[in-house]
C-alpha cells in the first residue's frame, strides 16, 4: 500500500434541508433540529405518509445563467450547484489545470424521474408537442456527471452510478481509487436526488416504507429509535473535491480529512430487505478497513446509514458488532437521517460531507429523536445531543435496495 497515493477531501458542496453550503449546513446540524415537515410540493393526503425533508432556499439563478436553468432540471441544476460549491470552496482556478486530469464520480437513485413524471402528464393532457425537448437529456442518470463535466470543462473519469442508497458512497469510493491508483489528480465526488414529485412519493408509500407519524413531522425521523415506523424521503445533493494530497499540499490547499478506505458488497438476497444476518453489510465495512490498512480498534465513530426502517437499524447494529467485536462497545455511531431525512441516493455523499467536517471540527453530530433504544439497537448512538471529540478514523456505511452494501474509511488530516 506504501505506493498507493494519498487522496484528500479539498472541497465540499452541499444542498440539503438544513442548509445551502458547507457552513449552512454545518449550522444546521449545530442546531440539532429536524427540517421534516408536511409535504408542501404537493397534496400528499391520498396516501399514508404525508412528511418530507424540502430544500427550500436553494435557486438555481445563483449558479447557472438563465438558459441553462430552464434547459436543466432540479437534479440537474442540485448536480452542477453542489460542483461549484466545492470547487469554489477548494480553491482550484480550472484555468490553470489540466482538465484531463480532473474527472467527476456521481450516484443517484431516480435521477429525473421526478422531472419525466411532470411531463408524462403534460403528454397526457396536451400531446407530444407539447412534451419539453429536453426530456431525454434531463430524465438519464448520467447527466449528473457529464453537466458537470459540460459546465466546468473537465475531461478526465466521469460516470453516475444508480446504485440506490448506496450511490453517493459508491461514488467517492469509486473517486478515491481513480485517485490513488493515477487515473486522475482531482475528482468531484457525491450525489443528488430531486425526487419529490406524487409519483416518486408515492411509489415509496404504497410499499408501507415509510413513516406515518403525520401529527409530528420533526419526530419522524427517528433513526435506532424504539417508536420508529420507517423512513422520511428528502432531497438534496453534496460534492466533495478529492485530490491528490500531496499536490493539495503543495498549492497550500485546506485539507477536511483524507479519504483512505473504501469497500463495496453484496448481500445477494432480496430486492428491498437487507439480508437478516448482517454478513455482507459487516464485510463491506471490513473491506474498507483493509483498504485503509488498520483494525477495527482504530476506527472511533460510525456515521450509520441508519434509515430509521425496522429492518435496517437492527440489522445495521448487528453488523457493526460482527465488524468491531468487543469494540462495539466503545464506538460512537450516529445517523444523521433524523435532521433531513433520507434523501436516497445523494444521502451517503451528504454524511460524508458531515463526516469529514465533523474530523476536521472536532464534533460529533448527534442522533435527534432517538429516545429509547429499539430492540436490537444496543449501541451508543450520541443520543439528542452531540459531542466534542477528537477523532483519528471514522466510517461512513450506505446500503441500498438491490442488497448494495458500501462504506467508506476518512483520517483526520494532521498535516503530516
Amino acid at each position: 500500500m506504501a505506493d498507493r497515493r494519498r487522496v484528500a477531501v479539498t472541497g465540499i458542496g452541499a444542498i440539503t434541508p438544513i442548509g445551502v453550503g458547507r457552513e449552512r449546513l454545518w449550522e444546521g446540524l449545530r442546531a440539532q433540529r429536524s427540517a421534516v415537515r408536511t409535504v408542501t410540493r404537493f397534496d400528499p393526503s391520498r396516501w399514508r405518509s404525508h412528511n418530507a425533508a424540502e430544500v427550500d432556499d436553494f435557486d438555481a439563478a445563483d449558479y447557472l445563467e438563465r438558459k441553462k436553468v430552464k434547459r436543466l432540471e432540479r437534479f440537474g441544476h442540485f448536480s452542477i450547484a453542489c460542483a461549484m460549491q466545492a470547487m469554489q470552496d477548494a480553491g482550484i482556478d480550472l484555468a490553470t489545470e489540466d482538465r484531463e486530469r480532473i474527472g467527476a464520480m456521481m450516484g443517484t437513485a431516480l435521477g429525473g424521474l421526478s422531472f419525466a413524471e411532470g411531463q408524462l402528464g403534460i403528454f397526457l393532457q396536451q400531446g407530444i408537442k407539447a412534451v419539453d425537448p429536453t426530456l431525454a437529456l434531463n430524465v438519464f442518470a448520467g447527466a449528473a456527471s457529464c453537466n458537470i463535466a459540460i459546465e466546468l470543462g473537465v475531461q478526465g473519469p466521469n460516470s453516475t452510478n444508480g446504485m440506490s442508497c448506496a450511490s453517493g458512497t459508491i461514488a467517492v469510493g469509486e473517486a478515491f481509487r481513480a485517485i490513488r491508483d493515477g487515473y486522475a489528480d482531482v475528482m468531484f465526488a457525491g450525489a443528488a436526488e430531486a425526487p419529490l414529485a406524487p409519483l416518486c412519493f408515492g411509489a415509496f408509500a404504497i410499499i408501507r416504507a415509510m413513516s406515518t407519524r403525520n401529527d409530528q413531522p420533526d419526530a419522524a425521523s427517528r433513526p435506532f429509535d424504539k417508536d420508529r415506523d420507517g423512513f422520511v424521503m428528502g432531497e438534496g445533493a453534496a460534492v466533495l473535491v478529492l485530490e491528490e494530497l500531496e499536490r493539495a499540499r503543495a498549492r497550500g490547499a485546506r485539507v477536511y480529512a483524507e479519504v483512505v478506505g473504501f469497500g463495496m458488497s453484496n448481500d445477494a438476497h432480496h430486492m428491498t430487505a437487507p439480508r437478516p444476518d448482517g454478513s455482507q453489510a459487516a464485510r463491506s465495512m471490513r473491506l474498507a478497513l483493509r483498504d485503509a490498512g488498520i483494525g477495527p480498534s482504530e476506527v472511533a465513530y460510525v456515521n450509520a446509514h441508519g434509515s430509521s426502517t425496522p429492518l435496517n437499524d437492527p440489522t445495521e447494529t448487528g453488523a457493526i458488532r460482527q465488524t468491531f467485536g468487543e469494540h462495539a462497545a466503545d464506538l460512537q455511531v450516529s445517523s444523521t437521517k433524523g435532521y433531513y431525512g433520507h434523501a436516497l441516493g445523494a444521502s451517503g455523499a451528504i454524511e460524508l460531507a458531515i463526516t469529514s467536517l465533523a474530523l476536521e471540527r472536532r464534533w460529533l453530530p448527534p442522533t435527534i429523536n432517538h429516545d429509547a433504544a429499539a430492540e436490537g439497537c444496543d449501541l451508543d448512538y450520541i443520543p439528542r445531543e452531540g459531542r466534542d471529540a477528537d477523532v483519528e478514523y471514522a466510517l461512513s456505511n450506505s446500503f441500498g435496495f438491490g442488497g448494495i452494501n458500501a462504506a467508506v474509511v476518512l483520517k483526520r488530516h494532521e498535516g503530516v
